[in-house]
């Protein structure tokens, strides 16, 4: 009970440093951290080490990505190629579906693409449109990114649903037929919430381009093919790579063309190929661009504070998870006789600790798999449900120790007491939603 008042008495302070008292991100979550390691009563080496290994670990993972991903969306900006793609899509859905389009679009692409990545790419997309629509940012970057996340936690291949489907022992097709349905539903919630709800708060998706301005890039903008292939490649690569490990059979894993397609499908180097292709974009590719001080210096330079303020976040996640406070939670739930209910609501405290939905999943799979047969849970549509809701709980809640929370915000140029009033509050309501759901089906299968 005290590792948990001392967990809300961390986000409260964390909140007031940020919102209230506009302190940079990154020394408020250092704060924090140190905060809660000093007075849950942590080991001060192991405090040092939840640091340096927080922050490594973070920026080791999503650092590079984040550098490729903002370079891509810089060429597409500067170019006009980012206003070329909104004005055909656009054209497409019509001008107030912007937010089911980019809903629709971030449920596809996270099935398996990791949602931070995901985001990454599709942003200048995502800003292009919601400019050219004339929208707030918020709604359209919350639809995004909730779209992301509900296939992120229940439709394989990404980690966290293979994971905890291997750990439970489930049908991994089950899990994924009974994922994408339960995960239709809970996208319809996440459109409706962003539309109705998030995009109340205007906030303009880039405030220092006027109607004019961007005319004048569509006009003299590159190609529609030339535009799209430098965020549509590195996806295709990413989904290949997910596809082949999917299907692979024994006795292939050393073949050639399996580690061509495993190499050229992580995130990093399909990035850095979609990077490559945007170099096509400029009618001429000189110096100046690619120097510190044109586009590519430009992009690298806001690159850095989204790099610095996840690797915050990373130590923050640490910190809790190396206090114990996740196994602490998880014990006490796992005394109650809930049902369906359990998991998720043993997953929401998880995740909601210590910032990781896979870890979250993870754990929440390894303490819940023996329990099953006392509970009821035997069938293979009784696991499926069960990874589905263990999914709906690793929603619950993106707050600041959560990389995607930090990558929404900063790309979207959304302050911090607006994230949480909307991002956040809106992992909460379709986590929710996504349970109902999931009860609501063990009623009818």
């Amino acid at each position: 009970m005290i590792s948990f008042l001392l967990l809300i008495a961390s986000v409260i302070f964390l909140i007031l440093l940020t919102a209230k008292w506009h302190l940079h991100p990154f020394l408020a979550l250092l704060f924090v951290a140190l905060f809660f390691g000093v007075l849950s009563g942590m080991d001060l080496d192991t405090i040092i080490k939840s640091i340096n290994d927080g922050f490594g670990n973070t920026i080791g993972k999503i650092g590079i990505v984040i550098a490729l991903g903002v370079i891509i969306g810089a060429f597409l900006e500067y170019s006009g190629g980012a206003y070329k793609l909104a004005e055909i899509v656009i054209n497409l859905i019509g001008k107030k579906r912007v937010h089911e389009a980019m809903g629709i679009i971030g449920f596809i692409v996270s099935i398996p693409v990791f949602a931070d990545s995901g985001f990454i790419i599709l942003n200048p997309l995502n800003k292009s449109l919601t400019k050219k629509a004339g929208l707030s940012i918020v709604g359209t970057a919350v639809a995004l990114i909730l779209g992301l996340m509900i296939s992120h936690v229940l439709i394989p291949p990404t980690p966290g649903p293979i994971a905890t489907a291997g750990i439970i022992g489930a049908d991994v097709g089950l899990v994924m037929l009974v994922g994408l349905i339960i995960g239709m539903f809970s996208l319809v919630v996440a459109i409706l919430f962003s539309k109705y709800y998030a995009a109340r708060t205007y906030i303009d998706p880039n405030p220092e381009l006027s109607e004019e301005i961007i005319q004048e890039k569509i006009k003299n903008a590159p190609s529609a093919i030339k535009s799209f292939l430098p965020i549509v490649l590195p996806i295709i690569l990413i989904i290949g790579k997910s596809v082949v490990d999917f299907i692979i059979v024994g006795g292939q894993e050393l073949a050639w063309w399996y580690k061509m397609i495993g190499f050229m499908g992580s995130p990093v180097i399909a990035l850095f190929i979609g990077m490559l292709f945007v170099f096509l974009i400029p009618k001429k590719l000189d110096k100046e661009i690619l120097s510190t001080t044109g586009w590519v210096g430009k992009a690298i330079n806001d690159a850095s504070t989204i790099i610095i303020i996840s690797g915050a976040g990373g130590i923050f996640g640490a910190i809790l998870q190396n206090s114990g406070i996740a196994s602490t939670m998880a014990n006490g739930l796992s005394q109650a006789n809930l049902g369906i209910w359990l998991p998720f609501i043993l997953c929401a405290a998880i995740k909601t600790a210590q910032g990781s939905s896979t870890v979250a999943m993870i754990t929440t799979a390894s303490i819940i798999a023996p329990m099953l047969p006392g509970m009821g849970f035997v069938s293979e549509i009784d696991k499926a449900l069960i990874v589905a809701a263990i999914g709906a709980g690793a929603m619950v809640v993106s707050h600041a120790n959560d990389s995607g929370f930090w990558i929404t915000t900063q790309f979207s140029g959304i302050d911090v007491k607006t994230g949480y009033r909307t991002y956040t509050l809106g992992t909460l309501v379709v986590g929710i939603s996504t349970a109902v759901f999931v009860y609501i089906a063990t009623f009818i299968v």
